[in-house]
């Protein structure tokens, strides 16, 4: 689960974590509020979960609460990378000395725990990487002995960092793992004039597997609709950044799907598994979720039929349709059924005649329709 920046700030700030006084406001009324109160200069940030906010113009500084309630009317709505800013975040303006990075992550590939550092901040890290890639110092953490503070001031020594933001990188962590956090990420951690750290901006990703842990529904209740309206009907449903609708049956089968999707020139819109059981009420919610996110231009539906046969896909999917209505027509929708029956569930599908779907034989060949079906091709 990602937060999205407030979010993570509010976490930071639970772990004595400096960050700039702020709250987040729904509407440009709220933030012409908040910006009264706070009596100050203030900037206008775009809650969106991606990065590239300030190229985009999502964010805007503000010299009073009028033009606070002027900047925030023209970020709420503003589409960001495929997402939409339906928040910001009114936040008094500091002004950094110096800009850093930091972040620890759990380091996949290598099991372990990893932390990145760098005295450049500010910038995209993967900018940063490529143009220089000895400015980010890596250093892979024991989870048997953690970070603590000797650790910390080492971190920050040999990344360059002045002395005082050790203090910091040690709460950063506490954060990853009291919070049970996959990613936690400041960039820019600065150092204002009056040398003050703080973290200007948050990325956090919470592990969804510890969730049994924590109390999250504040998290779940304030993230991508969506993505909260999948987990009551009890789909395994993340939002993405593209276009191009994904339902499958098995996450290694979806996982796949979307890598397929990507090599066809075309960026998956979401990841959806609807797990072994394919019924009509189960394919009718995935495809009411899906097709309830504007930003998707068309579907694909792959399912390799085992134990529910493809015959039985085929009827959910028709029934599906019939039970969406209208709501079922308007975008494209590619169907691959492969396995068990699949010759009896293309048929079924083919007998139906829905306007709606298409059907390819290949996931190859699925995945280059839907990308050409999104491109409007």
């Amino acid at each position: 689960m990602d937060l999205y920046e407030y979010q993570a700030k509010e976490l930071f700030g639970r772990h004595g974590i400096p960050v700039p006084a702020g709250r987040v406001a729904a509407t440009a009324a709220e933030a012409r509020a908040i910006a009264a109160e706070l009596d100050t200069p203030v900037v206008i940030k775009a809650q969106v979960k991606t990065g590239g906010r300030g190229k985009a113009g999502g964010i805007r500084p503000a010299a009073g609460p009028a033009a606070a309630q002027a900047e925030a009317d023209r970020v709420i709505g503003m589409d960001i990378k495929g997402h939409t800013a339906h928040r910001v975040l009114v936040e008094a303006a500091t002004v950094p000395f110096e800009e850093y990075y930091a972040a620890f992550l759990v380091d996949r590939a290598e099991g372990a725990f990893l932390a990145m550092v760098s005295a450049q901040g500010g910038m995209e890290i993967e900018e940063l990487a490529a143009r220089d890639p000895d400015a980010i110092v890596k250093l892979p953490i024991d989870p048997a002995t953690g970070v603590d503070a000797d650790t910390a001031r080492q971190l920050a020594a040999k990344a360059g960092l002045p002395e005082q933001t050790a203090e910091v990188l040690e709460k950063l962590w506490h954060v990853l793992v009291a919070e049970d956090a996959l990613l936690v990420e400041v960039n820019p951690l600065i150092c204002t004039t009056d040398q003050r750290i703080m973290a200007l901006d948050g990325k956090v990703t919470l592990d969804g597997n510890a969730a049994f842990r924590h109390d999250r529904e504040r998290y779940a209740e304030q993230s991508d609709s969506l993505e909260a309206r999948a987990r009551a009907k009890g789909l395994n449903y993340v939002k993405l950044d593209g276009t191009v609708g994904v339902i499958g049956n098995g996450a290694g089968l979806v996982m796949s799907t979307l890598d397929v999707v990507a090599g066809a020139g075309a960026n998956p819109a979401n990841f959806l598994d609807i797990g072994g059981g394919a019924s009509a009420q189960v394919m009718a919610d995935g495809l009411e979720i899906i097709l309830a996110d504007p930003d998707v231009r068309s579907v694909l539906v792959n399912v390799f039929g085992g134990i529910t046969a493809c015959d039985a896909v085929a009827n959910g999917i028709v029934t599906a349709l019939a039970l969406l209505g209208e709501r079922g027509q308007g975008r494209p929708i590619v169907v691959r059924l492969d396995g068990n029956n699949a010759e009896v569930g293309r048929r079924i599908l083919s007998d139906a005649r829905h306007p709606a779907v298409r059907q390819v034989s290949t996931m190859d060949g699925a995945a280059e329709m839907a990308a050409r079906l999104a491109a409007g091709a």
